[in-house]
């Protein structure tokens, strides 16, 4: 009997390697691209290369395995220019819960780094791969990672195991988080985070068709947890998410107002705060982890509900544009 794969599902590896092929091929880009003693490679886009806004556009639609569009535009905060990137997603589950998600922890000895992109299918090593029929395998893997460390061969292997490839097949792309790239590939992450926000409240994933929504991007800053936090604010208090759904109304009543930022008891504060406040990343409320505002379209009844709100005196205290 024939398996019938969610829309875009059998798109998402060669769409990837597609755009990991571009970036590697553009010298304009302020990438640096490696070829390990393995075979893998390995596409600097933020780590010690100095990256782009173009090289984060292209990072942040490779992690959606190519099935969502990425652009940067100027807005002001607090009277001061800096830009917002906007994306547009179809096929929001394969997109942004199988492909963009970064919920592969990578660990080898030393080396640490969140994992994004189709790779993700491929090895279906986190639960929510039993959960939703997202697992599909590729002739090319692509894996996007945040890190301050370049992965070497030994880590390139290990991934490629897990993802049943050879590591000649394998295309890591990385970037640390407060780097040009990486700011801006956070950003991207605003239908992400909703839909994983809403996955959580246990919503019905499939009834998302379509989504968009933008984010503010965080001026870079060298220190890796003022830039974890600095990013992260940007989606809690600046990101605004469009969802359009083929659900009944009563559905996305019951959980609308629990899925802004807001909603978590760790709101109000600066993320970096909470991190020194709890001493653990992992100890701030992972409800918090959400967009500012959401608005759900509602399609078959022609409604719309919208919940949350956004805070730019937080926004201008985090990316310190105050006094």
């Amino acid at each position: 009997m024939e398996v019938l794969l969610l829309p875009g599902l059998d798109r998402i590896h060669d769409n990837a390697a597609a755009l990991a092929d571009a970036m590697a091929d553009r010298a304009d880009l302020g990438v640096k691209v490696e070829t390990l003693p393995n075979s893998a490679r390995v596409i600097d886009a933020g780590v010690k290369a100095p990256g782009s806004p173009a090289a984060g556009q292209l990072f942040a639609e490779t992690c959606l395995g190519g099935l969502g569009n990425v652009r940067l535009e100027p807005r002001l905060l607090a009277g001061q220019p800096i830009s917002e990137a906007r994306v547009a997603v179809s096929s929001p589950l394969v997109a942004c819960i199988g492909s963009q998600y970064a919920g592969w922890q990578i660990k080898k000895d030393r080396f640490f780094a969140m994992g994004s992109g189709p790779a993700r299918a491929m090895a279906a090593v986190e639960p929510l791969f039993d959960r939703y029929p997202l697992k599909v395998k590729g002739d090319r893997a692509v894996l996007l990672l945040e890190t301050t460390t370049l992965p070497g061969a030994d880590v390139a292997d290990m991934i490629a195991a897990r993802c049943g490839v050879a590591p000649a097949a394998l295309t890591l792309v990385a970037a640390g988080t407060g780097s040009l790239a990486g700011t801006i590939q956070i950003a991207a992450r605003s239908v992400e985070t909703a839909l994983h926000k809403l996955m959580e409240l246990s919503f019905d994933l499939e009834s998302i068709v379509a989504g968009s929504g933008t984010c503010p991007v965080a001026p870079g800053i060298a220190d890796p947890m003022r830039a974890i936090g600095r990013t992260n604010d940007a989606v809690l208090y600046g990101a605004e998410v469009t969802l359009w759904v083929k659900a009944a109304a009563r559905a996305v009543e019951a959980v609308a107002e629990r899925v802004p930022a807001c909603a978590s008891r760790d709101y109000g504060g600066l993320v970096y705060d909470l991190f020194k406040a709890h001493g653990d990343f992992y100890k701030i409320d992972p409800m918090l982890f959400s967009p500012a505002r959401i608005t759900f379209v509602i399609a078959p009844e022609g409604r719309t509900i919208t919940a949350g709100r956004l805070d730019e005196p937080m926004l201008a205290r985090s990316f310190g544009f105050e006094g």
